[in-house]
């Protein structure tokens, strides 16, 4: 069988300049992870830890990268990367901690082996997912370039990973923005089992670089000289000359994906070929040829190293097991943050439609936070396809106004890679039914990562959604309920032009991750006097938009309107609630409605099955059951694809539905 990694015959160490004592560093940066994973396969094979990722024999290229990048720049990791953590000096007994789920670790036991981060030792931990590692990176270093830090963002991938999306949109944003960024592909024949020539058709990664307009470059993984020098100059000539580079580093792992697997699946010959260029081993070996390293030496270090592990262990171990809070794990969820109401500074107002008041607030953030930074296809000069962003680069400049390639998980990721640095970002999707391809980034990045490790998200995605404008399924879907399901995430949804401008502020100033819908139908048909200045609207507050004794409208968004509308109809009097913010919603104003009424029925634009409003009804049937006259009814839209036809998508929608079953409710 082919493998694209064929070793070398040999490793050929060249110290160039390098001292003794960075020679014997290097040494001690190496013995660290290997002794700490001749452990870890002991507490494997007792049941002390629950699974263990192995780097054994990729050593030298988390070691040499770690440390020729400065303390302060960023890394991440992937999970054979055991050398990052011990080169920034991550505490052992922490990071034991965190192998045995204690509550001392980085994660508080939320997540196991390296899936954390550290801000503390610039680290960026990744997701099982992988490739939006390099989105990540992205962003951190698009935030160097815009605060003109002289510093580089170094992140790993691997065979596997380098087959998802993820992997292009990552380089090609970083390719066409020239960012600072270092792509390290420890090329190591395999995804998994699956050998590299199923992954992929080139040989080498190098072969990939001109395609995205980028240098590549390959190094002998094992040898940890040639990572370290190779790292060394590049992130030195790249601070001087921002750019990315793509570095191939060709390696091989001895161990199975995971201990559990094994490593049948890999032929004989090409085990003990490899064994032979062992990164350890060899260096150690070349230390002992040139009179670096003798054999006191090698026993105080390697003595040194063992006995720190022993004790880490021992702390680590001795720590109880945690005992669960529930009031804790979900104070976690999102960042602290207590939002504080801001009133316009005068009564100065003004009639603006609801496209208008959402630039407005935009552009009010813009010049509030100067660490605010728009992100979105077409937002540049053409100002967005609804012209929310006209007039922006002008104002604000490209760097902070920025156009994007069609890179939508990319995009997300460089905004929470910009959270990590301290900036704010703001996402554009140019349509909210566009966000599929992000979803990955928005659910298991945005929402999880202060859960699991206490970094803060501060990303708002607008999402321009909706039907009525005959733009068919893939312009026009109602995709809120999609997140409603994911714990860490914001999801606010304004109905007119004074909430649209104030919830719009106040998710910008909310460090946690939102989800911002704005409904393209009501952009240029709804207008309102609405405050001039800056305000903010209070985020998990219903708003009662009419009062009535007779049933509850429980709504939001175009919802909002369409009650109005039937309302007026019927001559009903009907408190008609609008829920604005769809997560966290307000459970106490739904509560105090149906008490008043004792019936109730939600509204929704999205199809009926699944949608938000199951979910309140059944909260209502759980908590309310008492003051109801009536079974809790809803209604949405049918459960078929948006149609495009005019005819076919007013049969959609649920107006007509919802007249019918108002009447039924009442007469109930």
């Amino acid at each position: 069988m082919e493998i694209a990694t064929t070793p070398s015959k040999e490793l050929n160490f060249d110290r160039r300049k390098l001292s003794k004592a960075k020679l014997l560093e290097l040494y001690e940066a190496l013995v660290i992870p290997r002794r700490i994973e001749e452990k870890m396969l002991i507490l494997l094979r007792q049941g002390r830890i629950s699974k263990w990722f192995s780097g054994w024999g990729q050593e030298a290229v988390s070691v040499g990268a770690v440390q020729a990048l400065m303390e302060d720049e960023f890394i991440l990791p992937m999970h054979r990367n055991l050398g990052i953590f011990t080169g920034r000096n991550v505490p052992l007994a922490k990071l034991f901690a965190q192998f045995q789920g204690k509550k001392s670790g980085f994660t508080k036991g939320r997540d196991r082996s390296f899936h954390f981060g550290s801000i503390e030792h610039h680290i960026v931990g990744m997701i099982s997912h992988l490739g939006p590692q390099l989105a990540i990176a992205d962003g951190i270093a698009l935030a160097h370039k815009l605060s003109k830090e002289k510093k580089v963002t170094l992140v790993f991938s691997g065979d596997g990973a380098s087959s998802e999306g993820d992997f292009h949109e990552g380089l090609n944003v970083a390719a066409v923005w020239k960012l600072p960024v270092i792509f390290v592909i420890e090329h190591n024949g395999y995804g998994l089992s699956t050998p590299n020539q199923e992954q992929f058709a080139f040989k080498n990664f190098t072969d990939k670089g001109p395609g995205y307009g980028m240098e590549t470059v390959r190094v002998e993984g094992n040898n940890v000289l040639d990572v370290y020098q190779t790292i060394s100059e590049l992130a030195k000539d790249i601070r001087k000359n921002p750019r990315p580079v793509l570095v191939e580093a060709i390696t091989f792992r001895m161990r199975g994906h995971e201990e559990a697997s094994g490593t049948k699946y890999v032929p004989k010959q090409l085990m003990e070929e490899w064994s032979k260029l062992d990164p350890v081993e060899n260096y150690e070996l070349y230390l002992e040829s040139i009179g670096v390293l003798d054999e006191k030496n090698k026993e105080l270090i390697n003595h040194k190293v063992r006995k720190a592990i022993t004790e880490a262990w021992e702390i680590a171990f001795a720590e109880e097991s945690i005992s669960p809070d529930i009031a804790e794990e979900m104070a976690d969820v999102y960042a602290p943050y207590e939002q504080k109401l801001i009133k316009p500074s005068s009564d100065k107002s003004s009639e603006k439609r609801f496209v208008d008041a959402t630039s407005d607030g935009l552009r009010q953030s813009m010049e509030k936070y100067p660490n605010l930074v728009l992100m979105g296809q077409d937002i540049g000069e053409y100002g967005g396809v609804f012209k929310i962003t006209d007039g922006f680069v002008k104002d604000f400049g490209a760097d902070r106004v920025r156009n994007t390639p069609l890179c939508e998980s990319a995009i997300i990721g460089a905004g929470l890679g910009l959270s990590v640095k301290g900036y704010k970002a703001m996402v554009e999707m140019q349509f909210a039914d566009f966000v599929s391809v992000g979803f990955n980034q928005i659910v298991n990045n945005l929402a999880k990562i202060h859960y699991r490790w206490g970094q803060n998200a501060d990303v708002v995605i607008r999402m321009p959604t909706g039907a009525g404008v005959a733009a068919g399924p893939f312009h026009s879907q109602s995709n809120e309920a999609w997140f409603f399901h994911t714990p860490g995430l914001k999801i606010v949804y304004p109905s007119n032009p004074y909430d649209a401008k104030g919830l719009l502020n106040a998710a910008i100033e909310d460090p946690n991750p939102y989800l911002y819908f704005e409904h393209k139908a009501l952009y240029r048909s709804l207008s309102a006097e609405i405050p001039d200045d800056y305000y903010t609207i209070e985020i998990g507050k219903a708003k009662l938009v009419t009062e009535g004794n007779d049933v509850s409208i429980i709504t939001y968004g175009m919802g909002v309107h369409w009650a109005k509308k039937t309302l007026e109809e019927l001559d009903v009097s009907a408190d008609i609630l609008d829920l604005r913010t769809l997560l966290p919603w307000d459970k106490e104003s739904v509560r105090e409605s149906v008490k008043k009424t004792g019936k109730v029925i939600f509204l929704q634009e999205d199809c009926l099955t699944g949608g938000i409003g199951a979910e309140i009804c059944a909260w209502i049937s759980e908590f309310c059951f008492e003051y109801l006259d009536a079974p809790v009814m809803r209604e949405g839209s049918l459960d078929t694809p948006v149609p495009f036809a005019p005819s076919l998508e007013n049969q959609f929608l649920p107006q007509g539905r919802f007249k019918e079953k108002i009447q039924q409710l009442i007469s109930f």
